[in-house]
């Protein structure tokens, strides 16, 4: 169901760019006209990427947002990607979750991780937003605790032979590659005996399976099973001076970004739940006014604000850090922490305002919650984040 009220809630533009505001535009009229609500909760329903949409979507030149103009790229911008990032998010992960695997995780893992070769053969298709990737890291038994991976890998010859499997491997059945954490030298020292490899997502011995999970419809959950699935040396990031280097390539600037990427979907949900609570609230009458006169809901409208607010300067400052290349692991896992966490409270409040509606499917504030309650174990859980700013803000 459509809810008519409007609601201001435009980004604080401290850092975008006058191009990246233009672009902000432009992608908010494609979003009205090509990604309505109706469309999108057709996608959830079905759970269903529609790649036509994509296809629309990278043509007004999206994907390039992380990659170097000499490559093809429109020059590395992390406010403008993450502003992409949040639009879609605040209408459709069916969407918004394709777009990160193209511009984020194909796009910034090769500009960070991929050698010269490597980048000039992927990046200038990354750009056009025809490579997308999915992360092959966690597994049944390995969470947390990547570096604890029973993926392996082993080269013959010029190939790389790849056994294992993986779980919550988020938009598998859609990439083109997994991007793959798998152990290269089990005699090794902890962190000094894994590489990462792309494996095409249709390789022989490739086996894909959904999991049907709560939420984050359109790009699919899946399993993934490798069964000596060979793939080209060639494809061993990095290059073959990157063997058993993975850890530091997972772990280096693109980790930071990913944590940002997800507090960026999460501030797009928040603001799309507080603009329908508000119209909501504006619409629907109890005791002969509109529920908005109420005091209860007044504060609570005004307390989601507040904590909208606050999360976009949390993320603007952290984002400013990646983009300017700075070691920001400690801001990025604030910001992570702090904008799930608040964003989630956000929906769960704006879904109150709604009452029994937003409990039901007819309204779009039943799929913010299921999309939102996965927001703050995505990407390095809320625990995971609290480990991080404590160990590494410590004093030395």
């Amino acid at each position: 169901m459509t809810l008519s009220g409007t609601m201001s809630l435009e980004t604080t533009n401290r850092y975008l760019s006058d191009e990246a505001l233009e672009l902000r535009a432009v992608l908010r009229r494609f979003i009205d006209e090509q990604m309505p609500r109706s469309a999108a909760a057709e996608w959830d329903k079905a759970n269903e990427f529609p790649r036509d949409v994509f296809d629309q979507l990278v043509g007004i030149g999206v994907a390039g947002l992380a990659i170097p103009e000499e490559y093809g790229g429109l020059g590395r911008d992390i406010h403008a990607t993450l502003m992409v990032i949040e639009e879609l998010s605040r209408r459709s992960s069916a969407v918004a979750i394709p777009y990160i695997m193209a511009s984020c995780y194909a796009g910034m893992t090769v500009v960070e991780c991929a050698s010269e070769e490597q980048k000039k053969r992927w990046l200038p298709e990354i750009a056009q937003g025809r490579l997308l990737f999915a992360y092959g890291w966690t597994e049944p038994d390995v969470g947390a605790d990547l570096a604890d991976v029973r993926t392996t890998v082993r080269r013959d010859g010029n190939e790389l032979i790849v056994n294992g499997s993986k779980r919550f491997c988020t938009g598998a059945e859609i990439s083109d590659y997994i991007y793959t954490l798998a152990t290269s030298d089990p005699d090794a020292p902890r962190y000094h005996n894994l590489s990462t490899v792309l494996v095409p997502s249709r390789a022989e011995g490739v086996t894909i399976t959904t999991i049907d999970a709560m939420g984050l419809k359109g790009s699919g959950t899946t399993d993934v099973v490798f069964d000596d699935v060979r793939v080209p040396l060639a494809n061993l990031m990095g290059g073959e001076e990157a063997w058993n280097r993975g850890w530091s390539l997972i772990t280096g600037a693109g980790l930071d970004i990913e944590k940002l990427e997800v507090a960026a979907m999460a501030l797009g949900l928040g603001a799309a739940a507080c603009a329908d609570a508000h119209a909501y609230a504006q619409e629907r009458r109890q005791f002969g006014v509109p529920i908005v006169r109420h005091q209860s809901i007044a504060h609570s409208l005004a307390d989601m604000r507040v904590k909208l607010y606050a999360s976009r300067l949390v993320l603007d400052d952290a984002a400013e850090l990646a983009n300017r290349g700075v070691r920001c692991g400690v801001e990025t896992s604030m910001a992570k922490l702090f904008v799930t966490e608040t964003c989630k409270q956000i929906v769960l409040d704006a879904q109150t305002v709604l009452g029994a509606y937003g409990y039901v499917k007819d309204f779009d504030m039943e799929r913010y919650v299921r999309d939102v309650l996965l927001m703050p174990i995505i990407g390095g859980s809320s625990a995971i984040q609290r480990n991080n700013i404590h160990k590494w803000s410590r004093p030395r």
